[in-house]
């Protein structure tokens, strides 16, 4: 049987064994150059089949979306933590900086069904078209769909 855990901090963060999420996480200030925005999607990319599975993927000029389910026990803050701290330590080294780039905390919510999967899918492609960055949102470079 999944067992639900709920923690909070600032915002409430809800675990269950199995559950798919939708999670958004920010930059603590400025933005990515378009070769940072693909060195986190490569990141997001690489996790798939090794720590979570991934169904979408949308790197914004400050923010990430994700659609994804933990996977070998693993639980959503710990595939989180992995995944800001992998995708910090590339990109200060891109950069040639150091500290820390990313907010604390990530949003983040149990798709509860496919209704609202598809919603939160929706949202996610949709986010580079309504943010002006592209026309067409199957090609926007940060997109990515796990086919």
């Amino acid at each position: 049987m999944s067992n639900l855990t709920i923690t909070r901090r600032h915002l409430p963060h809800w675990t269950l064994d199995g559950a798919w999420y939708y999670v958004t996480f920010r930059l603590r200030a400025g933005g990515f150059t378009d070769q940072e925005l693909q060195i986190v999607l490569e990141h997001v990319r690489f996790g798939h089949g090794r720590l979570y599975r991934l169904i979408a993927a949308c790197v914004m000029p400050d923010h990430v979306h994700v659609i994804l389910s933990p996977i070998g026990g693993r639980k959503l803050p710990g595939v989180m933590k992995g995944l800001k701290g992998t995708t910090a330590h590339a990109l200060n080294k891109h950069r040639g900086t150091r500290g820390i780039l990313w907010q604390s905390e990530s949003w983040d919510r149990i798709l509860r069904d496919d209704a609202e999967l598809q919603q939160k899918f929706s949202y996610m492609l949709m986010n580079p078209v309504e943010e002006g960055l592209t026309d067409d949102p199957w090609s926007y470079r940060g997109w990515y769909l796990q086919t």
